[in-house]
Parts: C-alpha cells; structure tokens; sequence
C-alpha cells in the first residue's frame, strides 16, 4: 500500500513492517511519505533503546537493592545480575552513539524514578523493605558488590565416570 500512512502508529507496533512500508513508498517514487516514514522508524528505534536503558537500570538497582538486605541476597546470581545490566547498558551505549551522547544525563534524571520501581520490585519479591531510600551514580555504575562466600551457590561438578553430582 501505497499513499498516506499513520507512520507514529506503524512505527510504534512494528520496527520490521514500518520498513517495509518505507520501502514501498521508495520504490513508488513516493519521497516524502517514505521521508516520514524513515524519520517515524528513527525516533520509534530510539525510544526502543532509552526503553532497553531504563529496564537494564531497573534491574541492577533492583539487584543492588537486594545486596544491601543483608549477607543471603549476596549470591552470585546477584553479583552477576548487577555486573550484566551495567554491561548491557555498556553495550547499548557503545552501540547507539546518539543514546551515548545524553545518557549520564538521561540515566541521571531516571535514577530516582528507577530506584521506586526497583524498590517495589524488591519488596514484593523478598516481603523486606530496604532501608535504604536512594542510590547514587557511584553505587550503580561503580561500586563493587562481593557476593558473600558464605552463601555462595556450590557448583555442581559432574564426574566423567558416572555422571553423578559431587
């Protein structure tokens, strides 16, 4: 189809169709309308990737949120859960030089908004309230989180023999 599109619309739904409409407007000789199109796609594409950063922040606050309950959240499924969002959002970053540009300030005006969000997460997942009320730049992005040896998940070693859990 050819001709006037809701290109806001088709954007918001499918990153995929909105191209191939794109496309047939380029083919029709239909510059304007695919100019549209393109520019929709570029800005759905964008809020597509501020969404990703916020959810990767969420969740390593979420998980910082439950180191500092106390020694048994200090797992190693939490460490690496805080150590993989902060990668994520490296990633992300290295990937969209136009997020990259704005991000310290665009995570900076999210970290108090994110942190309510994990906080809720954190109470209905564990029924503890943390104590503390806000995280900083430092303790996001920077800070190292041991996990507690003591509560540590063992691995599990499989002999080559037998195949049983040692």
């Amino acid at each position: 189809m050819t001709g006037q599109h809701n290109w806001q619309e088709l954007a918001a739904t499918s990153h995929y169709q909105t191209a191939v409409e794109v496309r047939q407007e380029l083919y029709a000789g239909n510059m304007p309308e695919a100019i549209m199109g393109v520019t929709e796609l570029i800005d759905a594409l964008y809020r597509s990737d501020k969404r990703t950063l916020r959810g990767q922040l969420i969740r390593a606050m979420k998980h910082i949120l439950k180191w500092h309950l106390g020694r048994e959240y200090r797992t190693t499924a939490c460490v690496v859960s805080i150590a993989s969002a902060r990668d994520e959002i490296e990633f992300l970053l290295e990937d969209e030089p136009r997020l990259a540009a704005e991000y310290r300030t665009y995570l900076e005006s999210l970290l108090q908004r994110a942190f309510q969000f994990a906080y809720n997460e954190v109470i209905i997942e564990t029924g503890n309230k943390p104590a503390i009320t806000q995280l900083s730049w430092h303790e996001v992005f920077e800070q190292d989180y041991p996990q507690d040896v003591e509560f540590a998940e063992a691995p599990i070693f499989r002999t080559a023999q037998n195949g049983t859990n040692t």
